[in-house]
C-alpha cells in the first residue's frame, strides 16, 4: 500500500507545506501593505479556502470524467500560478487575488478519490490516516521554517518556494503516480445527501473538520498580530524575527503529540476521546491567547493550540471514511472538505472583524464559549467507529437472489465491483464468521 500511495501523499504534503509556510508571518506582512485593515488581512489569510470550497465539487466532477491525473496536474498548475502572483504582489489587492488563485486549484477531493481508486477498501482508513499524518507533518514543519525563512528572506520568497514545490509535485504526477483503473461500482442503494446529514457521526465529523480548520485560520491571524503588536494595543511588541520563539516549541510539542494520538485513535479505536481532548485544548488555548498578560502565557496557549490541531489532523479523513457507507464516501468527504474550506475562510474573516471592532480578550472568550458548545455536541452525538471485516466473493459464485434478500444485523452493507467481478460484503466478524456468510450466499 505504501508504495502505491506515497507519491500522492508527497504531493499533498508539498501543497500543504506551501500553503502553511506563509501562515505564521502572512498577517504581519499583509498588515504592512497600503490600505490594509484587520478584516482584509483576515480575508487574505483564509482567502485560498473560499475558492477551494467553491471549486471542490467541479474538480471532483472533472476528475470523474477526464481522469484523475490530468485534473491533478491542472489543479497544481493553477496553484503554482497563484503562488507566483502572490510572490510578485505589490498591493494588498494583488496579494488577495494571488491567494484566491492558489485555492482555485482545488485538488483536495481528487487525491482522496485517487487513493480510493488504488487502495482496497479495508486499507483505505490507514491510507487516509497516512495522508492526514503527512498534512500534519507539513503543518508542523511550516511552523518551524516559516518564521525563520520569512524573516531572513522575506514573505515573497516563501511564495516562490511554494511555487517551486508545486512544480516538483507536477513532476511527481508524471513520474511516480500510477494511473488509477476506471472502476464502476454497482450499489444496492442510492446516494441521498439528506441521509448523510441525518447520521450524527458524519455530521459530528463535518463539524469537527470545519471547526478545526476555521480555528486554524483564526490562530494565524491573531498569533503574529498580537505578538508583534504594540503594548498600547494589547500586543507584546516582538520583532517579526522573534516569531520562531512561539512557533518552534508549538511545532515540537505538536509533533510529539501527533504519533500517540494517531495510534490511540486508529489502532485502539478511540478517535472520539482524541477529539474531545483536542477540543479541550482548543478552548484552553484561546482563553490563554485572549486573556494572557504576558507573552509566556500567550505562547503556552499557542502550544496548546498546535497540540490539539496535530492530534486531530491524522484522524479526520480516516474516521469520515469509516463512518460513511461505500456509496456515500465520495459525497461525505466532499461535503466535509467543502465545509472545512468555507470555515477556513470564515475563520480568518471573523478574526479580522473581531480585531477591527473589539479586542483579543473578547475574541478569546467568544471562541472558548463556542468551543464548549462544540465539546458538548461531540460528547453527546459522536461514537467511535464500529470495526468491520470484508468478504470478497466471486460474483459468479453468489446467488444474487440470496444477496438481494440478505438481512442480518452483523452486515453493514454490500456492493458489487463489476470490473473485478466481486461481491464485497462488509460485516462484523465478532457476530458472523466468513464461513457462515459464504453459506448464506454461495450457490448450493
Amino acid at each position: 500500500m505504501f508504495k502505491t500511495i506515497w507519491p500522492l501523499t508527497a504531493i499533498i504534503a508539498l501543497r500543504f507545506l506551501g500553503l502553511f509556510l506563509v501562515l505564521p508571518v502572512l498577517s504581519v506582512y499583509a498588515m504592512g501593505m497600503q490600505d490594509a485593515t484587520a478584516l482584509l488581512v483576515g480575508v487574505i489569510v483564509g482567502g485560498y479556502a473560499l475558492t477551494q470550497a467553491i471549486f471542490q465539487v467541479p474538480f471532483g466532477s472533472i476528475s470523474d470524467k477526464m481522469g484523475r491525473k490530468p485534473t491533478l496536474v491542472f489543479g497544481l498548475l493553477i496553484f503554482l500560478a497563484g503562488s507566483v502572483l502572490a510572490a510578485i504582489s505589490d498591493t494588498i489587492w494583488m496579494l488577495m487575488l494571488g491567494r484566491f488563485l492558489q485555492g482555485a486549484g482545488a485538488i483536495g477531493s481528487v487525491i482522496p478519490a485517487m487513493i480510493s481508486d488504488l487502495v482496497p477498501e479495508e486499507s483505505r482508513g490507514k491510507a487516509m490516516a497516512m495522508m492526514g499524518g503527512a498534512i500534519a507533518m507539513s503543518f508542523a514543519l511550516a511552523m518551524g521554517l516559516g518564521p525563520v525563512l520569512g524573516s531572513s528572506w522575506g514573505v515573497p520568497a516563501l511564495f516562490w518556494i511554494t511555487a517551486a514545490m508545486a512544480a516538483i509535485a507536477v513532476v511527481l504526477v508524471f513520474v511516480k503516480v500510477p494511473t488509477p483503473p476506471r472502476i464502476r461500482h454497482v450499489y444496492h442503494d442510492k446516494i441521498k445527501t439528506k441521509d448523510i446529514f441525518k447520521d450524527p457521526n458524519l455530521l459530528g465529523m463535518f463539524i469537527i473538520n470545519g471547526m478545526q480548520k476555521g480555528l486554524m485560520t483564526i490562530a494565524f491571524v491573531i498569533i503574529p498580530l498580537i505578538l508583534t503588536g504594540s503594548i498600547e494595543d494589547g500586543g507584546f511588541a516582538w520583532e517579526k524575527s522573534e516569531l520562531w520563539k512561539a512557533y518552534l516549541p508549538a511545532m515540537i510539542f505538536g509533533l510529539v503529540a501527533m504519533g500517540p494520538a494517531a495510534v490511540f485513535g486508529e489502532k485502539h479505536n478511540k478517535a472520539k476521546q482524541i477529539f474531545l481532548v483536542s477540543i479541550v485544548l482548543f478552548i484552553t488555548a484561546f482563553l490563554l491567547m485572549g486573556l494572557a498578560t504576558s507573552s509566556t502565557l500567550f505562547i503556552v496557549g499557542v502550544v496548546f493550540f498546535f497540540i490539539g490541531f496535530n492530534m486531530m489532523e491524522p484522524l479526520v479523513q480516516s474516521i469520515i471514511s469509516k463512518y460513511a457507507k461505500v456509496h456515500q464516501k465520495g459525497t461525505a468527504l466532499g461535503i466535509s472538505n467543502t465545509a472545512a474550506y468555507f470555515m477556513t475562510f470564515l475563520g480568518g474573516t471573523f478574526a479580522g472583524l473581531m480585531l477591527d471592532f473589539s479586542d483579543r480578550s473578547m475574541l478569546g472568550i467568544s471562541l472558548a464559549a463556542i468551543g464548549v458548545l462544540w465539546l458538548i455536541w461531540t460528547a453527546m452525538k459522536l461514537s467511535n467507529p464500529i470495526r468491520h471485516a470484508h468478504a470478497y466473493l466471486k460474483q459468479d459464485s453468489v446467488d444474487m437472489k440470496k444477496l438481494e434478500d440478505l438481512e442480518h444485523d452483523a452486515i453493514a452493507e454490500w456492493y458489487i465491483n463489476e470490473t473485478e467481478g466481486l461481491v464485497v460484503v462488509k460485516y462484523r466478524k465478532e457476530e458472523l464468521s466468513e464461513d457462515e456468510l459464504r453459506a448464506k450466499l454461495i450457490h448450493a
